[in-house]
């Protein structure tokens, strides 16, 4: 970068995050896929550095489904981050899942449609592995951090990407839990796997905001809900954070995120 800011360590979110950052520096970056969804913060948390980029943009003006999440993920890497942490919004598909709760996801189900996600789309052919889309090393730092500060903290889950920005029906929301399904949210996919496909480190944690409409009894979700428990959670997922970042090893050990690309090219 011309700017020669470098981070190590990648948070997308909300705008809140803005004030997370000390001695926050705006950059600029450009890809060969566009902008990013805002400017990126780099700036210190426990002496890392660390850029954050909020995915629906600055004022939230851009909805899950028109996210350039390849510009998003691009930009990350382009600054030198190789690890990804990923908080996002869900629906609870569990009764034992209640709001407030954060869940460390292990597994997804892509239920979106016409997303851009990869960044070989020929000449150039590449089949990366995703059995597992998320980094086993972060997700084992996450959740034993959160057990320590006794938050509400499920240590592994299967959410369910849908493309918004509408919310489901309750047709739909029965389905999704029928499947064995634990929450359901539209941000994870292809975040994950583009993350894979540069080689960075990509930890989910799902903040529940609510219970989904497929739960029986349940009233339909509404916007300011999600809202309003997303800002009690906020001081929590700071708190959260600032315990994580410090844990997180220099170098990659136990993991092989680092080299997904190794037997991934035709």
């Amino acid at each position: 970068m011309a700017s020669g800011v470098t981070a190590e360590i990648g948070l997308f979110g909300g705008s809140g995050f803005y004030s997370f950052l000390e001695h926050a520096t705006p950059i600029t970056v450009e890809t060969p896929f566009g902008l990013p969804s805002d400017q990126l913060s780099v700036g210190e948390v426990a002496g890392r550095q660390v850029a954050f980029l909020p995915r629906h943009g600055r004022n939230h003006s851009i909805p899950p489904d028109r996210i350039n999440f390849r510009a998003n993920l691009w930009a990350m890497r382009e600054l030198g981050v190789q690890r990804v942490i990923a908080p996002c919004a869900v629906g609870s598909l569990r009764r034992d899942l209640p709001p407030g709760t954060f869940v460390v996801c292990d597994q997804l189900v892509d239920r979106t449609h016409g997303r851009a996600d990869s960044f070989y789309n020929g000449p150039q052919v590449v089949h990366v592995g995703f059995a597992d889309p998320y980094c086993p090393e972060l997700r084992n730092l996450a959740v034993a951090c959160g057990r320590d500060l006794a938050l509400p903290m499920h240590p592994v889950g299967t959410g369910v990407v849908i493309q918004g920005p509408r919310f489901s029906t309750r047709a739909e929301s029965a389905f999704y839990a029928g499947q064995g399904w634990d929450v359901i949210g539209m941000t994870q996919y292809p975040e994950s796997v583009l993350a894979r496909e540069l080689e960075m480190c990509c930890l989910n944690v799902s903040l529940v905001t609510d219970y989904d409409v497929g739960q029986e009894g349940m009233p339909p979700v509404s916007t300011a809900e999600v809202v309003s428990v997303l800002q009690a959670n906020n001081d929590r997922l700071r708190a959260f954070l600032a315990e994580l970042i410090p844990r997180i090893p220099a170098e990659r050990a136990s993991c092989a995120c680092g080299s997904a690309l190794s037997d991934a090219e035709l």
